[in-house]
């Protein structure tokens, strides 16, 4: 995907995420001053290169195009949040947000405990009630969903195309339904283009910390190159800190897949692509929504066809992708959106 035709998406997203509905989670037109946004980072926080860095570059957007007044909980992490939350809410701000899913149930809690606040989780995960059925978002909150699965199935198509070795890898971090998402994905998308290729699955952790711990990062990536894995797709926060380490240490003809945003940097020529979420624009775009009235909850699903997910194609990466590798790419991508495809969200058994 070219740069502008991802700024065009972008719009689409920020677009339908301030005009979703017709302020049912209240109208903050006629309230006074800037419109005030508490935002609580999901661990890992501020430097991450990845999730809250993409959201925090909306918060600051908003404040510069919009005069948001936005404060930043980033210490907190997953286990402070609720705590974090409930702070904002008493402070009257008017948005509330959580950039993780483990601030799901809390955000749920408090929108109905709150109802004149509005609350934003990215990465909503739904709250189930006892018999184990999804429970809908209260009008004032807002559950953002990214069908990441979609954009991870095309990384995996160009993994199946990349490789010479038949074996990929894939280093998750929280071992939650939020990161299998990009495991389903990612597998579907090699057995389409290499049905015999090996995709090896590791994660770090059981726990939110499996989000930031470059060193297990590092010593999984390594283990997966040793055995034979010449691309390795992280999903993993900070944690893939220790994967890109790992992908500039290792021979060449070794690569490694980036996740949320365009990660080149982390291994200028050893980074094939990256799964991008637009984080960025949903916060701006809900912050644009409050302010003009026409903010409102439930979910808010968003994928490849929204401009919401996507993979990075430009002129730094495009000598490590083929032309014939990348119109095969783009071919899946216009079938997902069209519907042809149906990419899974739940891993299938794994192979090693």
């Amino acid at each position: 995907m070219s740069r502008r035709v991802t700024c065009a998406a972008r719009l689409g997203v920020a677009l339908a995420l301030s005009l979703a509905g017709c302020g049912r989670g209240g109208d903050a037109r006629g309230e006074a001053g800037a419109v005030k946004v508490g935002i609580v980072l999901s661990t890992g926080g501020r430097g991450d290169h990845g999730f809250n860095d993409a959201a925090l570059a909306g918060a600051g957007r908003a404040a510069r195009d919009l005069g948001a007044d936005t404060a930043i909980s980033q210490d907190v992490g997953d286990e402070g949040s609720p705590d974090a939350l409930k702070a904002y809410a008493e402070q009257g701000r008017n948005l509330v947000i959580g950039i993780s899913f483990m601030t799901s149930q809390p955000a749920y809690e408090l929108a109905k405990a709150y109802p004149a606040v509005r609350f934003a989780v990215l990465d909503y995960t739904p709250v189930k009630d006892e018999q184990g059925r999804a429970l809908p978002p209260p009008p004032n909150l807002a559950g953002v969903t990214y069908r990441a699965e979609e954009g991870a199935y095309l990384a995996g198509a160009l993994a199946g195309l990349k490789t010479t070795t038949r074996r990929v890898g894939f280093i998750g971090g929280m071992n939650a339904p939020v990161i299998r998402q990009f495991e389903a994905g990612y597998a579907a998308g090699v057995r389409e283009v290499c049905p015999d290729c090996v995709v090896m699955v590791d994660y770090a952790g059981s726990t939110p910390a499996a989000f930031s711990d470059p060193a297990r990062g590092r010593a999984l990536a390594d283990a997966q190159y040793a055995a034979g894995a010449d691309v390795i797709f992280h999903a993993s926060g900070a944690t893939g800190t220790g994967v890109f380490a790992a992908a500039r240490a290792a021979p060449a003809g070794r690569w490694v897949i980036g996740v949320d945003v365009d990660q080149w940097n982390e291994a200028p020529g050893r980074v094939l692509t990256s799964v991008t979420k637009n984080l960025d624009v949903s916060v701006f775009g809900l912050v644009r929504g409050v302010r003009a009235g026409t903010f409102r909850g439930g979910n808010l699903s968003q994928g490849l066809a929204e401009g919401a997910v996507g993979y990075v194609y430009d002129e730094r990466n495009r000598p490590l992708i083929p032309t014939a590798t990348y119109e095969r790419v783009e071919t899946l991508r216009q079938a997902i959106v069209a519907g042809l495809i149906k990419v899974p969200r739940v891993p299938a058994v794994r192979a090693r």
